[in-house]
């Protein structure tokens, strides 16, 4: 399923197929606490189920899904959090895959990508959710069998019992584990018997991306649509004139919109727009000092000197040990002013009604997204949807 792909709740109980039986366990993925898992009903799914927001699935074909808040921008989330959840489950990966969520605030305490944050924060609720269903299944299976479920191995989404030679699949006892209730704590593997974790592993998307399927968010049509450009102020700059004539006069160049600091052309498809954009002539002016590397390291220096810097760690007594030290090693680290460019060019599909306004595209923060929108159209952000496509980064 392509990550652009709009699910409610009664979309993925189709997709994970719990709606034929199955597992279904949730789990708090914002919680600062060990994360607690719990065994949900199909009513406890399609109602609000507020204790949960993340959510994993095993269907009785075998299919295993987990619902995920975070958008995936090229980092391979989409790759990586399967591989955490089939590790613990002792699952074939291939067959673990990962639901991309539409934006939902009562569900989402932090739903956004960003800070490198999202595989070290999951990372034990991933595998205490894998874990968890390994668990229950091995359960489900030794009462079928009326055998010890420490008689019981697992290895690619089977079950055996060596002793009596039978063998079954996860998907076969999913029913049945979904009656149990989850344990308070299970046992997580050690990392020496890692068999999916630290091995290369290929992008699950790539055979998606290699023939042209559509993730992205300049992949989305919808009949009658149209398409904007947009010619942005310099850096430091806004605009002091402009004159759009021989822009608008480009067959298929519908309109064409001024704002402060950029001109938007709006027409038919694309390739009139790149032609009305050149013909576009802007003159610009300086709009206020501009930000640079200089001005920041400088900033950085002054509060360091004023000692009003702010001490976000600081481990034992550490003037102390400068005081007594035999020698005092300094060192200045900076980081430079640099552009946040995205491989993909920004895009974002919007329609706008009286109402409601539905947004769809690629956003590492799609709360933000529509409270802009929201600021632009007046329109409620309750009633403000954003469904989130697969960034190209």
């Amino acid at each position: 399923m392509a990550t652009g792909t709009k699910t409610n709740r009664r979309d993925f109980l189709k997709i994970a197929g719990t709606t034929a039986g199955g597992l279904f366990i949730g789990f708090n993925w914002m919680s600062c606490d060990s994360p607690k898992m719990k065994v949900l009903s199909t009513e406890e799914i399609l109602g609000q189920a507020k204790n949960f927001n993340a959510f994993l699935s095993i269907s009785p074909t075998g299919d295993i899904v987990i619902y995920s808040p975070n958008p995936e921008l090229g980092q391979n989330i989409k790759t990586s959090f399967p591989m955490v959840v089939a590790e613990e489950l002792d699952a074939d990966w291939k067959n673990v895959r990962v639901l991309q969520a539409n934006l939902d605030t009562d569900k989402y305490e932090r739903q956004l990508t960003g800070g490198s944050g999202a595989m070290p924060h999951s990372w034990e609720r991933l595998r205490k959710a894998g874990a968890t269903a390994k668990y229950l299944l091995v359960a489900a299976a030794a009462k079928k069998w009326e055998v010890p479920a420490e008689e019981l191995t697992t290895s690619e989404s089977v079950i055996s019992h060596d002793a009596s030679g039978r063998k079954i699949g996860y998907g076969e006892v999913a029913e049945e584990a979904s009656l149990l209730t989850a344990p308070e704590e299970v046992i997580l593997k050690d990392k020496k018997d890692f068999k999916i974790i630290g091995t290369p592993v290929k992008n699950v998307e790539n055979a998606a991306i290699f023939t042209g399927e559509p993730l992205f968010g300049l992949d989305f049509y919808r009949e009658g649509m149209l398409h904007a450009m947009i010619q942005r102020a310099p850096f430091g700059m806004k605009i002091k004139s402009i004159d759009d004539t021989s822009a608008r006069n480009v067959v298929g160049v519908k309109d064409v919109v001024t704002f402060e600091n950029s001109v938007a052309v709006v027409g038919t498809s694309t390739w009139p727009l790149m032609k009305a954009k050149k013909l576009l002539k802007v003159e610009y002016e300086a709009d206020g000092k501009v930000e640079s590397s200089a001005d920041h390291d400088q900033i950085f220096k002054d509060l360091m000197a004023n000692g009003k810097a702010e001490v976000k760690r600081e481990d034992g007594n550490v003037k102390v040990a400068f005081k007594n030290a035999a020698q005092v090693v300094s060192a200045e680290y900076q980081c430079p002013f640099l552009s946040h460019s995205p491989m993909e060019p920004m895009n974002f599909f919007a329609h706008v009604q009286a109402d409601k306004v539905e947004l769809i595209g690629p956003t590492q923060t799609p709360e933000s997204a529509r409270r802009a929108a929201a600021e632009v159209s007046g329109v409620a952000p309750e009633n403000i949807s954003v469904e989130i496509t697969r960034l190209g980064g």
